[in-house]
């Protein structure tokens, strides 16, 4: 999962290099940190919140499958 929202926000972002995503694990549940750097906060949040949004949708699915539930906050 960590690698997947690295992944996608390197690609969106002009500075690839700021992008810093931690996890953290507890029993049933997955925190996800994004960090980017303040330039880039508009392309990975997106209009309205879409892609912040679409990307929480994909960890959602990902995380059905394992049986868990999985966080993102972008920092």
């Amino acid at each position: 999962m960590k690698e997947l929202i690295e992944f996608i926000a390197k690609s969106i972002v002009n500075k690839p290099e700021s992008v810093l995503v931690t996890e953290e694990r507890n029993d049933q549940r997955v925190y996800l940190k994004l960090q980017v750097d303040e330039e880039d906060m508009g392309r990975v949040i997106g209009k309205q919140g879409r892609v912040a949004q679409a990307m929480r949708t994909l960890l959602r699915v990902l995380a059905a499958k394992e049986g868990i539930r999985v966080d993102l906050d972008i920092v």
